[in-house]
């Protein structure tokens, strides 16, 4: 069998990930950027001043105080979302599409998978792009076998028959497609032998180890049993999209991975749905957001389930193969008013520093998104109010969003991306909408927000000094995080419905230091989903995991980013592994990409 990772692509513990590539390609992206923007040490870096007033546009530079700069056109990625006929009200329609950001070749570089919506009429076809060593995007579309049309939703990445090379799940709406990675670019639709079958509407997925055995298995959420023949209102008496109230929930399917007896079918793996015997068929409702970990602290991953509208759901794994639905009783299943609301994207990370995970789910316009704070392992809070996210200086419709540390203080923040789904009181202002946007989706744009953790988990609304990732209103939909171009920053790619697909690089001037880290099992061949990472510095304990799949309909980077503040060097990394061993490797210098495989540390102890 083909293995994609040769000996070079594992280099021996804590040594420094490709150095010399990773700086070549930081000034290539400072090239392409703009002219001023340095690609040095985390803790000297700064944005080339610029005006905060006015809207960013693509290329032009980022204010003073800004995070982000939309580089989009720079790096070469022209992707458009395409749909069918505005005037359908097709429901669908409003709320795709995702991305993907993986490294499919081995290269060290992370490219794009960006998903379409139009059809397989259409003629509008997913994109596969590969970064260049120069930091740009060319489209690798043609020939990869990734270049599909259909009602496409999201996108999961993962290595499901441990050879090296990352496979593709994408979610369509009546359908699921699983690509197996075949090299040279190439990838094969192995669905049907692989055994991945699904009439229902997919929409968010994750790749996880659920009885780790070494093989990762799949969830997939599943939105609501849609009948396009209902005809819908608004409180005018107009036409509008129907929410998911209109319709039953579905159940969110599970797939077992069959291991090595499925590596030696025709397809190279097979997934046995195993969704009624795991005991989540027994609770179905419309699923969105996906997210596998481990919450209740007894190493064996987890699933939560945003359901939009409905109680979200919380499945406790119960180490046998089954799951037991405890959202209610954990506190994560309704907000702090005992009211459920439309949950739709999910983000995970420990937002106040106590080495728990907590959990941020995005709403709708009318509502208020809610952090979920983790009181003890697997015992949730709403802690929305205390820690300032309802005193946003907008609102939106949240689909995508992320928890991750922008600034590397060590304090992570959030981005939630917004568009609406139904016509509402509060109008986009028309100076600020997409101008590419047609005249039928522009009284669903909204602009998109970001919050700065100040500490222990305070927020601050930023987003009006953020003009190229929030003075534009689109219809958000995905975004996924990632650093794209290995300076120690995470990036961000967001999507939009019938928009443009846009790539931000973070120039924040960041207020410490940091470290990007790829947890590796060596006799599996991939990386090591559902790892716990804790990262010692300065007497901070920097709790974080390893699995792409979260966010809405996405998947981002797999390593692990931690911001370290003043800490200029790390005192020690603890490694909690899929099955529950735990090691330690020895601290260093911060600022750095490191590969930790399993079996080169020592004992965990203290």
């Amino acid at each position: 069998m083909l293995t994609r990772f040769p000996s070079a692509a594992f280099p021996r513990l804590l040594r420094p990930a490709g150095a010399r590539v990773k700086a070549a390609r930081a000034i290539a992206w400072a090239a392409v950027a703009v002219a001023g923007l340095l690609a040095a040490s985390c803790d000297r870096v700064s944005p080339t001043p610029g005006t905060s007033g006015g809207t960013a546009t693509a290329g032009s530079p980022a204010g003073a105080d800004a995070w982000f700069q939309d580089v989009t056109r720079e790096v070469g990625v022209d992707f458009r979302h395409t749909l069918g006929a505005d005037s359908s009200y097709f429901m669908p329609d409003c709320m795709g599409s995702g991305v993907a950001l993986l490294d499919y070749d081995g290269d060290g570089r992370l490219d794009l998978y960006l998903i379409q919506n139009g059809g397989p009429e259409s003629g509008a076809l997913n994109r596969l792009y590969h970064q260049e060593p120069d930091g740009r995007f060319r489209d690798a579309s043609a020939g990869s076998g990734l270049a599909v049309a259909g009602r496409g939703m999201g996108v999961a990445v993962g290595d499901v028959d441990n050879d090296g090379g990352l496979d593709v799940l994408l979610t369509e709406y009546g359908r699921l497609r699983l690509f197996r990675n075949e090299g040279g670019g190439k990838f094969r639709d192995v669905s049907e032998p692989a055994g991945v079958a699904s009439r229902l509407w997919a929409t968010s997925a994750s790749f996880f180890d659920y009885d780790r055995d070494g093989w990762l298995d799949l969830i997939v959420a599943d939105y609501v049993n849609y009948d396009p023949s209902r005809w819908c209102a608004d409180a005018a008496g107009r036409r509008e999209f129907c929410g998911p109230d209109a319709f039953a929930g579905t159940v969110a399917k599970l797939f077992h991975n069959r291991g090595a007896a499925g590596a030696k079918s025709p397809a190279g793996v097979q997934l046995e749905d195993v969704t009624a015997r795991s005991g989540l068929a027994a609770r179905p409702g419309p699923g969105l957001g996906a997210v596998c970990i481990d919450f209740d602290g007894d190493h064996w991953q987890d699933i939560l389930i945003a359901n939009d509208g409905a109680p979200n759901h919380l499945w406790i794994n119960r180490h046998d193969g089954t799951f037991a639905e405890e959202g209610a009783a954990r506190g994560i299943a309704l907000n702090s008013m005992g009211r459920t609301a439309a949950n739709m994207g999910i983000a995970v990370g420990d937002a106040d520093g106590d080495g728990l995970f907590d959990v941020f789910v995005t709403h709708l316009t009318d509502e208020t998104p809610t952090l979920w704070r983790s009181v003890q392992p697997g015992l949730f809070d709403d802690a929305t109010a205390s820690a300032g996210l309802n005193r946003a200086r907008w609102r939106g419709t949240g689909f995508g969003t992320v928890m991750a540390d922008f600034d590397c203080d060590g304090a992570l923040d959030i981005v939630a991306v917004n568009g609406k789904v139904k016509r509402g009181q509060t109008a986009a202002d028309d100076a600020r909408v997409d101008p590419t946007l047609g005249a039928f989706w522009r009284i669903y744009a909204e602009r998109d927000q970001l919050f700065q953790n100040t500490g222990a988990g305070q927020f601050e609304d930023i987003s009006d000094r953020n003009d190229a990732l929030c003075g534009v209103s689109r219809v958000s939909r995905g975004v996924a995080y990632g650093d794209l171009d290995n300076d120690g920053r995470l990036d961000l790619v967001v999507t939009t419905v019938a928009g443009e697909a846009r790539v931000f690089r973070n120039v924040a001037a960041r207020r410490g230091h940091w470290l990007l880290l790829r947890l590796i099992e060596p006799t599996l061949h991939r990386d090591a989903y559902g790892a716990e990472v804790t990262v010692i510095a300065e007497k901070r304990r920097l709790r974080r995991w390893v699995n792409p799949g979260s966010s809405y309909l996405s998947s981002s980077d797999p390593r692990v980013h931690v911001g370290l503040g003043p800490a200029d060097h790390f005192d020690g990394i603890l490694v909690v592994w899929p099955d529950g061993a735990q090691e330690r490797f020895p601290g260093g210098p911060a600022d750095r990409e490191l590969v930790l495989r399993r079996g080169e540390g020592g004992e965990a102890g203290r």
